[in-house]
């Protein structure tokens, strides 16, 4: 993809970026995907833009100009503004990695600035919503082990907590036996670690997986597998979550994130405090859980204006 679009000298140098990301920095498989394909996006403009193949000395000598010139054609396509916020850390990412690799310098890079993102609420799903997709997940394969682990990946990512690549990532050896105080220890972004409780449902539901799935059942062996054995795709879940979308009815909000969404929305609405669900999301800071308390806030709202008499103002 990205070899037909630079020289092989940015070539070889993406794909030091990978690995270092990946084996240094811990990033999950889904997330090194992703900034590459936010990478490939931009080398493309700039393989027309320039007019030919950029090489390290090219990207070195890109001029504001150039890049706002590839903001300008992002907004030209009706990209969303978090959608060039993210491609523009990544290439900050890519630059910064260049820059310490001793491969090239630009400080123009670090100077551009993009519009301020909209804080975003997190759309959970129901209580209701959120049972009934993990029930229901499991009746769109045909295969029973497949739709075993559909149910046992979707109980995960709402029953702990998880980010899809988090869940993924697991390995036979992390699943929990079978005792009432069952811990899952996660590796999290930035190789932080965090210990989630695994309710027994879940274990349930990892069990009957287990027991079903044809492939050998080794301690270092992907937990989550795909019709080959191999470790489950991200991708594979993002399908099963569009076909539930459209079997139950649910916005187009949901997805795999949305569970963890909820998990964090509902924990807060049964009494959970803010310090117990940022250790169990794994966020760094406080502030990045206080979202919820916005959620939260609009259901509260809801309840208040429906059921409290003085809420009923004369019209």
């Amino acid at each position: 993809m990205i070899e037909g679009n630079v020289e092989p000298g940015v070539y070889q140098a993406i794909k030091s970026w990978q690995s270092w990301m990946l084996d240094e920095r811990r990033y999950s498989r889904h997330s090194v995907d992703g900034y590459t394909h936010d990478l490939d996006g931009f080398l493309r403009f700039m393989k027309g833009h320039l007019g030919y193949l950029p090489g390290l000395t090219d990207l070195a000598a890109l001029s504001i100009m150039d890049f706002r010139s590839y903001l300008a054609k992002r907004q030209e396509d009706g990209r969303e503004s978090t959608s060039t916020a993210r491609a523009m850390s990544t290439l900050r990412n890519f630059f910064r990695f260049l820059e310490q690799r001793e491969l090239l310098s630009n400080p123009t890079i670090h100077t551009i600035r993009t519009r301020p993102v909209p804080k975003s609420i997190p759309r959970a799903l129901t209580i209701e919503d959120a049972l009934s997709v993990v029930a229901t997940v499991g009746e769109l394969s045909d295969e029973a082990w497949v739709g075993k682990r559909d149910q046992a990946l979707l109980s995960v990512l709402y029953g702990c907590g998880l980010r899809i690549g988090e869940a993924i990532a697991l390995n036979c050896s992390d699943v929990p036996g079978r005792s009432s105080n069952d811990m899952m220890r996660i590796i999290g972004k930035g190789n932080k670690q965090r210990l989630v409780p695994v309710l027994p449902v879940v274990r349930d539901l990892l069990s009957t997986y287990l027991q079903l799935r044809p492939f050998p059942i080794r301690e270092m062996e992907p937990l989550f597998v795909g019709v080959r054995g191999a470790r489950l795709n991200a991708g594979v879940a993002q399908r099963q979550v569009r076909q539930l979308r459209a079997m139950l009815g649910l916005p187009e909000s949901f997805t795999p994130h949305a569970l963890r969404h909820s998990f964090a929305t509902h924990l807060l609405g049964g009494g959970g405090d803010f310090r117990t669900i940022q250790e169990l999301l794994g966020h760094a800071s406080l502030s990045s859980t206080q979202r919820y308390t916005e959620v939260d806030s609009v259901r509260l709202s809801s309840v208040y204006d429906a059921a409290h008499p003085r809420a009923r103002r004369p019209q």
